[in-house]
């Protein structure tokens, strides 16, 4: 029985941060100009590695995928949801290897790490996927590779508040979470 409430809390757990994803990017969403794509500034990052950080890289990368996915299919974006949920899964993978280098410590200083590593690595994909996306709407490759490196603004944002908000409410959220567990 005790496994099966195991389980069932995850599935929650899930579904709740897939929802609260979600919302963060709904509620605050401040377009940015770009040369390629449509990118904003939002709140569904720093969630996203908070979701890894607390449910692990599979539960915590499915409420992701739910939430960004969703944002994208459900708000005008569809045809590029298929790269967030690719984004996502990199980002679960490097969030679950960096916090294995760190034996699962949770010291501040190595929170401060994943939200800054988390923030980079965000950058990188982020250029990535427009670049993609620059070839998706028929640009030749050198283009798509200026295009998308002039359309970082918005993901420099988001990935500095990643670094900054992480840490804070990952210390604010972590003795309910222990609570729960």
């Amino acid at each position: 029985m005790l496994g099966r409430n195991k389980q069932l809390l995850k599935i929650i757990l899930t579904a709740l941060f897939a929802a609260i994803i979600y919302i963060g990017i709904w509620v605050l969403r401040i377009p940015i100009p770009a040369m390629v794509g449509r990118p904003f500034i939002h709140f569904g990052n720093p969630l996203m590695v908070l979701a890894i950080l607390f449910l692990g890289g599979v539960w915590g990368g499915a409420a992701a995928a739910i939430g960004l996915g969703g944002f994208d299919v459900l708000n005008g974006y569809a045809v590029t949801s298929w790269l967030t949920v690719l984004e996502v899964v990199v980002m679960a993978i490097v969030v679950s290897a960096i916090m294995r280098v760190f034996r699962h410590d949770d010291r501040p200083s190595h929170i401060i790490s994943v939200g800054i590593l988390a923030g980079i690595t965000k950058l990188i994909t982020s250029y990535l996927v427009s670049v993609v996306e620059g070839l998706m709407v028929g640009m030749t490759f050198k283009p798509a590779l200026i295009a998308a490196f002039l359309s970082l603004p918005a993901t420099a944002i988001n990935s500095l508040a990643t670094a900054i908000i992480v840490p804070i409410l990952y210390f604010m959220l972590r003795p309910a979470f222990r609570r729960i567990q």
